[in-house]
């Protein structure tokens, strides 16, 4: 076939990017818009699907024009998203009904707490999920039952749910397509992870009507999601990847073997071990949730350890605190002392994910003294996320029995050298960074390109993978284990303190 170029659109919580990938993996061009964040009340979060969708437009077209090339170069399109936020639109106009609920958002805390009294066993034997506000479900349901009218509208067929995939996939092919690829179908909390399917007795329980859901499909599609409207894009090409960011980071890591370990530091910390074809239950806090579908009978599965708030923290530095203009000065400020000096950081913004999974869990800073100064206070920061990383570790060694020697890292922050030395200290383990850091939009763009034979198979995309550099411990395990107490303390504290006080 005449080889061209894969696309791959990868809408993040804070910003919408697009990249055009050649056959070696090379990236050539890329379009990164950052779009507004909304915290309407305390623990909220919402997104502007409009300008969700401008963002990811203007991302696409700016990432083409700097690789010179045209839509009609395209052969395929893999799309990424951040993954349980959820968005309900107008089947008929496109019109989002309100605004998309961020995963981040918490608003939905009084429906998990009954459904994890009621039904929590039954919804993680189906789901691979405990039950949290993280996920879809019950935003579905609080947007059911408190956007006026919008009940009704369900039941005259009117609207359409979708995850960020289902919805940019929607609009691509102007409203042909409604679909949603396993990986992030298992991220609602309303799919059945074994039977590859919508649960009936979780959508009743939620009161929400299956005919308002999309169709579940293989996270690299064959037969195609669909074709791009040419008055949208500008051709008309074929959608063939579809995945979860997470996931898609797991796949562009080239994880393709069972205990291979990725962490995305991203708005969130995201960590994946391929367990292959095996759904493995975790009694420890993780996640069981799907890899990816290579085709309906081919499906691969995770654990995965969510951590809600680490490079949010950073852009909180910076944004709310206006301790730094750019994310990248936190490595030359810590850089700046020696040690924490006893302070902590734990970043329980929206409460807390793996393992604690405590949604009342709130941010503090605690260990100040007088001579606490600004660098101190970033340093705990970027320490947070190194710390709740072994957190995730530790329990994930326990749920596989098998120890985790090696943790490939991507996203923003692993850019950051003291913090990945940091994090290989404080794990003992070897972290190792790959040359190319956009795995998610990688991993989505070789979903597209195996659906279409651009690349042959997994094998040949695992030699592309590169070394960056590869972070040993250098840290010594008395002071290592004296930081880590530090934190395992700070953490306890923060537990319940919305529900404590009220909030």
């Amino acid at each position: 076939m005449e080889e061209g170029y894969i696309l791959s659109l990868d809408e993040g919580t804070t910003s919408a990017r697009a990249i055009v990938w050649d056959k070696s993996s090379r990236l050539l061009g890329i379009g990164q818009f950052e779009f507004p964040q909304y915290y309407p009340k305390p623990g909220w979060v919402e997104h502007n699907p409009k300008e969700i969708w401008d963002s990811q437009v203007r991302a696409w077209k700016l990432a083409l024009e700097r690789a010179n090339i045209s839509p009609r170069d395209i052969k395929a399109i893999g799309v990424t998203n951040q993954r349980e936020t959820t968005i309900i639109w107008n089947k008929f106009t496109g019109e989002p009904e309100y605004n998309a609920i961020v995963w981040q958002c918490r608003r939905t805390a009084e429906i998990v707490d009954w459904l994890k009294r009621e039904y929590g066993d039954e919804i993680t034997k189906k789901t691979g999920l405990i039950p949290d506000s993280y996920f879809s479900g019950p935003k579905i349901k609080w947007l059911l039952d408190n956007v006026p009218g919008l009940r009704e509208k369900a039941r005259k067929g009117e609207i359409l749910f979708g995850t960020i995939d289902s919805y940019l996939i929607w609009r691509l092919t102007n409203g042909k397509a409604h679909v949603i690829d396993y990986s992030n179908a298992s991220r609602t909390m309303i799919f059945n992870i074994h039977k590859l399917a919508w649960d009936q007795d979780i959508l009743e329980i939620l009161g929400i009507p299956e005919e308002i859901l999309p169709e579940p499909r293989p996270s690299s599609d064959k037969d195609t999601y669909g074709y791009t409207d040419p008055n949208v894009f500008g051709a008309e090409v074929p959608i063939t990847g579809d995945a979860g960011d997470q996931q898609a980071a797991l796949f562009g890591q080239a994880c393709f073997q069972e205990g291979m370990v990725k962490n995305t530091y991203g708005t969130g910390n995201f960590i994946l071990v391929n367990t292959g074809k095996r759904a493995v239950g975790s009694k420890k806090g993780l996640l069981t949730t799907i890899a990816w579908g290579l085709s309906k009978n081919d499906i691969y599965y995770a654990l995965e350890g969510s951590i809600f708030i680490t490079g949010a923290a950073v852009q909180w530095l910076r944004d709310n605190m206006e301790f730094i203009k750019d994310a990248a000065e936190t490595e030359s400020i810590v850089s700046m002392i020696n040690s924490n000096e006893g302070v902590y950081f734990v970043p329980a913004f929206v409460g807390l994910g793996a393992p604690y999974w405590d949604q009342y869990a709130r941010g503090l800073i605690i260990g100040l003294t007088r001579s606490t100064r600004k660098e101190h206070i970033v340093r705990a920061v970027l320490e947070s996320i190194a710390y709740q990383t072994r957190d995730v570790i530790e329990v994930m060694e326990k749920d596989m029995n098998v120890p985790i020697t090696e943790l490939r890292v991507d996203g923003g922050a692993a850019r950051n050298n003291w913090l990945m030395q940091f994090q290989a200290d404080i794990l003992g383990k070897k972290v190792i960074r790959p040359i190319i850091f956009e795995t998610t939009a990688l991993g989505a763009a070789y979903l597209a390109g195996l659906a279409i034979n651009y690349w042959e198979s997994i094998e040949e995309i695992a030699k592309l993978w590169r070394v960056d550099k590869i972070f040993e411990p250098k840290m010594s395990e008395v002071e290592r284990e004296k930081l880590y107490k530090g934190w395992k303390l700070a953490v306890e504290r923060s537990f319940s303190w919305a529900k404590l006080i009220n909030l």
